[in-house]
């Protein structure tokens, strides 16, 4: 028999709704389900077993009675450990946090709620979200369901490993140059960068101008309707976009005919991308072209996005590490030290010309989408990498190992989607990268959901 706990959103909502089923099963499964793998995986903070119970009975209630509270009634949802959670501290993977329970839910949490989706806890994080590798001081190595030797990939490791490890269909990350769409790739699942402000957030964090909240799931249809319930208004953030139109982003659809798409290989610099990097890309403009879109190869005119975000990052990170307590900075993790003592201060001349840059990237993206509706590129240089690989140049290894194709799409503050097209010779999965102009999000799934339809790849680990 099918596992509850691996089911798709939109097959749970089914199921409830023809009584097949009920959230507390469903939730009782997926407990079951993160009981047998954590001790492989890692990948949750804590687990409200109590709480998600709780909630799976009232929403079985509602389902009784033919009142389902709201788009996602009784699905369970996790929360990355950067994203508060009323009545659980959060700790951002670091030791140096404050451990007591905050009061109020962050807007994406209040969101899902809203929607009557079941929390089941919190996720692991690399240290306040600054690196790729999936380990943190305060809880460890979070490892990958496809191959427990790798890294799921980060800053959303838990969230990424606990999708791809069938820990229930949804799972909230944050995105500042990767975070959602690189473990998305490398644990095989579809991870959602919205525009910036689509999904508000609070409290901000270091990376607050290009930092985002969305969907990490096993198929875009699910990233639609999460993504849906996620974006509302809420007034704590002075960025956060007004209400959509109800019902957005509404059914996913794959017809892309008369599409023009752009293949891309260059945003800003010569991004490094393996042979089976660029036939994923290949695949992906296959099945498109197949399903009638117009492919053709173009790079926008942007600056080197490698110098720009690079600075943004590690002096958001520097700034960071100088509000801790001196004696106290032995307790981060080591990389994220050394970034901040190398990272020279700024004078303000040389501070406005990186923003000046950063909108230059933002304006010649805008142009380029004047000629192409989307653009696919990779996702991720190469395949998941080992599990605790040293990191000795962070600096390197952010445009070279693990960014260097996602953070043009922060600085530049449109959607972009991750999406899985398959697994490697390694038994791996590989991915692409599909982007759409600023507030295109429902482009951007439209044309992942095509490749998605057209490869259906696997999205589920065989644990």
């Amino acid at each position: 028999m099918t596992d509850l706990a691996t089911l798709s959103a939109a097959a749970l909502l089914r199921g409830y709704a023809r009584r097949a089923f009920s959230p507390r099963e469903v939730v009782r499964a997926c407990l079951d389900r993160i009981a047998r793998l954590e001790p492989q995986l890692n990948a949750m903070v804590v687990i409200d077993a109590e709480g998600a119970e709780r909630a799976a009975a009232e929403s079985e209630h509602r389902w009784f009675a033919g009142r389902p509270l709201g788009a996602l009634d009784g699905v369970p949802a996790t929360v990355k450990d950067l994203v508060d959670l009323a009545g659980f501290p959060t700790r951002r993977g670091s030791r140096l946090t404050d451990p007591a329970p905050v009061a109020h839910d962050a807007p994406s949490v209040i969101g899902l709620k809203a929607a009557g989706a079941v929390i089941l806890g919190k996720t692991t994080t690399t240290e306040f979200g600054w690196k790729s590798p999936g380990d943190c001081p305060l809880h460890g190595v979070t490892r990958n369901p496809w191959n427990t030797a790798m890294t799921p990939g980060g800053s959303s490791s838990g969230a990424g490993a606990a999708c791809a490890g069938g820990y229930g269909p949804l799972h909230i990350g944050t995105d500042a140059g990767g975070s959602i769409r690189i473990p998305a790739a490398w644990c095989g699942i579809v991870g959602v960068k919205p525009s910036f402000g689509r999904v508000p957030q609070w409290p901000l964090g270091a990376f607050a101008a290009v930092a985002v909240a969305g969907p990490m799931t096993r198929n875009v249809a699910d990233a639609a309707l999460m993504l849906g319930a996620m974006a509302r208004f809420d007034w704590r953030d002075p960025f956060a976009l007004p209400d959509p139109e109800p019902g957005w982003p509404g059914p996913v659809r794959t017809d892309v005919d008369g599409l023009r798409i752009a293949i891309v290989r260059r945003v800003g610099f010569a991004a490094p991308a393996d042979e089976a990097a660029w036939a994923a890309v290949e695949r992906a403009a296959t099945a498109l072209d197949e399903r009638g879109a117009i492919l053709e190869e173009a790079d926008p005119d942007l600056p080197d996005t490698r110098a720009v975000f690079v600075q943004v990052w590690s002096h958001a990170l520097a700034r960071l590490v100088g509000s801790m307590p001196a004696e106290k900075r032995g307790l981060l993790d080591p990389g994220l030290v050394g970034l901040a003592r190398r990272a020279a201060p700024m004078t303000a001349t040389e501070y406005l010309a990186v923003q000046a840059a950063a909108i230059e990237t933002a304006h010649g993206m805008a142009a380029f989408h004047r000629r192409f509706d989307a653009l696919l590129c990779p996702a991720v240089p190469a395949a998941a990498g080992p599990v605790e690989t040293p990191v000795e140049t962070p600096e390197e290894d952010l445009w070279r190992h693990w960014a260097p194709w996602t953070f043009a799409f922060n600085l530049s503050r449109q959607p972009a989607v991750t999406v899985p097209t398959g697994l490697d010779a390694n038994g791996l999965p590989r991915a692409v990268q599909v982007a759409a102009p600023l507030y295109g999000d429902a482009l951007a799934l439209r044309v992942a959901a095509a490749i998605e339809a057209s490869l259906e790849p696997p999205t589920l680990a065989p644990l």
